[in-house]
């Protein structure tokens, strides 16, 4: 009797182990077996790295945040008075798939000018974004779509994640010279023959200011040569606009390249954030736009860019489009906000100043004249991945291993201890 029982519970097992649930379950247990840890991004992993850290005297200068000169992250009066308007509304319904009509208004006249007749004939299309990084993708995405031979060419060193957003909308990239290691500055003359040598009517992705990560920017009579060179081979031009405002403390200023190229009569495209120049990083908030030859076609390639961002996100959030549409749409609020992103802008270039006075007080052999010459969030060194390394190891100063600096963790408490770590790792040098 036992025997049977023991026989009878063998075969009960042996049909479960064979019935198709069975099956079902090691399948599923499998599906997911080939997929790898993805590599860690190289600025948050920064952060990571940062936070990880016991010591008191360390310093991150890894992280594109601004920070006060305590340390301290931002919130703008501006941005304080428009959420107290705001906070009386309780509209919480979605908004079109290309976003909020008044934000995207008000966002093209600070990109093309107050009274571009670009703007005023409708030739632009233009939707919200999730920031600069959705409006990239996007307009990669358009690209992919409506001109599915095309590549893009992309400036060395460029923010790395240009590099995925082509790449995962499998657009072909090339690259083109933009920066000198041996001078720290513009690599002009290559630049120039890349953008020769390009095929004609190829598609060129620009800094509009502050290029990320070397601060290095083209000069008002570079941008035109670079520009007339443009028309000469029909290139398209994709301006990427990260820090308007931000860069020299005026957003005219910093808009002179795009003001340039639409002078010389180019159709461009725009991506615009206002992570940096309003400190809405968490709202993720942007505008991609696309100049086109009249009304109708604006409208044809608006409804190809909703198009696109419906099976993506549908439409884009409301709150962040809400404040920058009270900011820029109320006269005070926009002087208020003119104001405070002149102050960020300012405390970035004395740290320059004090950063590069700092070190050559220090008596350092190095030349660090590129450190006042560059412009914007980020300083790109010159520091070797090795000296990058001691300076993590040795003095618990924490950046990206390419040499670059986000000044905006440079405050006045820390500048002396910075340069003087600096000045240890490269005295050899």
């Amino acid at each position: 009797m036992a025997m049977r029982i023991r026989n009878l519970a063998s075969r009960r097992t042996m049909m479960m182990n064979s019935s198709p649930i069975s099956g079902l379950r090691s399948m599923s247990s499998s599906w997911w077996k080939n997929v790898e840890p993805a590599p860690k991004d190289p600025i948050l992993g920064v952060t990571e790295a940062f936070l990880a850290d016991p010591s008191p005297d360390k310093v991150n200068v890894g992280v594109g945040a601004y920070r006060d000169d305590n340390g301290k992250p931002v919130v703008l009066d501006c941005v304080r008075e428009a959420e107290r308007r705001i906070a009386g509304t309780s509209f919480m319904e979605y908004l079109p798939m290309g976003g909020s009509v008044k934000m995207v208004e008000e966002t093209l006249k600070l990109a093309y000018g107050d009274n571009s007749e670009f703007v005023k004939d409708k030739r632009i299309a233009a939707v919200q974004s999730l920031s600069g990084t959705g409006a990239c993708r996007l307009f990669a995405d358009f690209q992919k779509r409506f001109c599915p031979g095309s590549q893009i060419y992309i400036p060395v060193p460029t923010w790395s994640n240009h590099h995925n957003i082509w790449r995962d909308a499998q657009v072909p990239q090339k690259t083109y010279h933009y920066y000198h290691p041996e001078t720290k500055g513009l690599d002009f003359k290559g630049l120039m023959d890349d953008v020769k040598n390009a095929p004609e009517g190829s598609f060129f992705l620009l800094h509009a200011c502050a290029h990320n990560p070397t601060g290095v920017d083209p000069t008002e009579e570079q941008w035109r040569e670079i520009s007339q060179l443009f028309k000469a081979k029909n290139h398209f031009a994709f301006f990427d606009m990260a820090y308007q405002g931000f860069a020299s403390g005026d957003p005219a200023r910093d808009a002179k390249s795009i003001r340039i190229f639409l002078e010389d009569g180019h159709h461009i495209g725009i991506s615009q954030s206002y992570a940096k120049n309003m400190g809405l990083y968490g709202q993720r908030v942007g505008c991609l736009s696309v100049l086109c030859e009249n009304e109708k076609q604006a409208v044809t390639v608006k409804s190809q860019l909703q198009q696109l961002a419906r099976p993506m996100y549908s439409n884009p959030p409301l709150h962040g489009a809400q404040i920058v549409s009270t900011i820029l749409g109320d006269p005070e609020l926009k002087s208020l906000w003119l104001k405070e992103v002149k102050i960020m802008a300012d405390r970035i270039i004395g740290m320059r100043t004090t950063l590069r006075e700092s070190l050559e007080k220090l008596g350092s052999p190095l030349s660090w004249e590129h450190v006042t010459k560059q412009i914007g969030m980020f300083c790109y060194s010159g520091l070797t991945p090795e000296q990058v390394d001691r300076l993590t190891s040795e003095y618990h100063i924490y950046m990206t291993r390419n040499g670059r600096i986000s000044m905006a963790g440079v405050t006045t408490g820390n500048v002396g201890y910075l340069a003087n770590a600096i000045h240890e790792v490269t005295k050899s040098s």
